[in-house]
């Protein structure tokens, strides 16, 4: 490469990574027994890598891997590895036909945030740094109550209790999974195992047919001073989520599979939601994740992102109106994406405050070790 000359894409590369959950873990809508994860790596001209991942599931792995490997990284080679909003707008115009959401932007979006982490090792600055933040907390809440063998209620009390032993005040609960009179039950346990400080949040993965239902649902649970409801109906039910949330008496959060700023338009135009969940993994990455978290806030929108605690910490910190990040502890065995993580660089945790380091790009490194062990091998 010529001295001085812009760096460009000279490789890029995706692999499919499977990894097992322990313990049997369902949902109201879906059962899981491994998770698959898509991690891109992008090398620049200048022999530096950055890496970015999504998340496909448990069985999308390599269709999302090969539309990496097949469809974008033509595009993406020898473009400058520095025009990163310019690359997102060339490929998701360049594949509009097949891709406006879903899988195709989760590729997308795990190149955008290899991009990101590539400029990060190259300047040697963290992620927030690089978007113009000097934090290093950000609040987090503990995920979990999802549905395991056992006594429904005493899985309660005993998850909370772990979380509250780790620092936790808040916490995040599965709902719609049984008969509405069942989860209500959960969900006073849950309320009693927190006290009346804990904040108590509801996700409900699109489990409700209809509005009425919902409201129903909405109704049973608001006596326990609930902090959100998630998701209550199908993704694309926005006028629903807009009755919703017009109504009360619970705050209305949506848009963890919701892509592009555009799609976000959708939901701030139409009043959908009180809190989004966006999520980098799903959205476009981190450049239509900041779109969507800065027009939120002129709407007076919260974010609250979805998943992936390690990644959002840097963009909850660089942004003024994220609530709070979702945190997911390894020993659960549920979202389990840091079992991928060198253990030294895992997210650190303190009393509900995550503490965020001094590594360059999305601040951790990869157990080489570990992504080799789940790697599928046709990826």
């Amino acid at each position: 490469m010529t001295k001085g000359a812009e760096p460009t894409i000279a490789r890029l590369s995706a692999i499919t990574v499977r990894v097992p959950v322990t313990i049997p873990t369902a949902m109201s809508t879906r059962a899981l027994t491994h998770r698959e994860y898509i991690l891109v790596t992008v090398t620049d001209s200048d022999g530096v890598a950055g890496t970015g991942y999504t998340y496909a599931g448990t069985s999308a792995g390599s269709w999302v891997t090969r539309a990496v490997n097949e469809l974008l990284a033509p595009h993406a080679l020898g473009k400058p590895a520095r025009g990163i909003g310019e690359l997102f707008s060339q490929l998701s115009q360049e594949f509009l036909l097949v891709g406006r959401r879903g899988g195709l932007i989760r590729a997308l979006s795990a190149l955008d945030i290899a991009l990101w982490d590539l400029l990060g090792q190259t300047t040697g600055v963290p992620l927030r740094g690089l978007l113009g933040s000097a934090r290093s907390t950000v609040p987090a809440y503990a995920s979990g109550g999802y549905y395991r063998p056992g006594d429904p209620l005493q899985n309660i009390r005993d998850e909370v209790a772990r979380q509250r032993a780790r620092g936790f005040a808040d916490y995040k609960m599965k709902v719609g999974g049984l008969a509405l009179r069942e989860d209500e039950a959960r969900v006073a346990t849950a309320r009693e195992a927190l006290g009346l400080a804990g904040r108590l949040a509801l996700d409900a993965n699109n489990a409700y047919r209809s509005v009425a239902e919902a409201i129903k649902a909405a109704d049973a649970f608001a006596p326990h001073d609930i902090w959100w409801f998630e998701e209550p109906l199908l993704p694309d039910d926005i006028d629903g989520h807009a009755q919703l949330a017009a109504r009360g008496p619970i705050p209305i959060a949506t848009g963890e599979i919701e892509a592009t700023a555009w799609g976000f338009g959708h939901l701030l135009r139409a009043r959908a939601a009180h809190i989004h969940q966006t999520d980098a993994c799903v959205c476009g990455g981190v450049s239509e994740w900041l779109k969507a978290a800065h027009a939120a806030a002129a709407f007076g929108v919260q974010v609250a992102p979805h998943w992936h605690h390690n990644l959002h910490a840097q963009l909850a910190a660089a942004v003024s109106n994220a609530l709070v990040i979702e945190h997911f502890a390894l020993e659960e065995s549920v979202y389990n994406f840091e079992e991928l993580v060198e253990p030294a660089t895992r997210m650190v945790v303190v009393d509900g405050v995550v503490r965020l380091g001094d590594l360059p790009g999305i601040g951790f490194r990869y157990d080489a070790d570990a992504v080799a062990r789940y790697t599928v091998a046709d990826s």
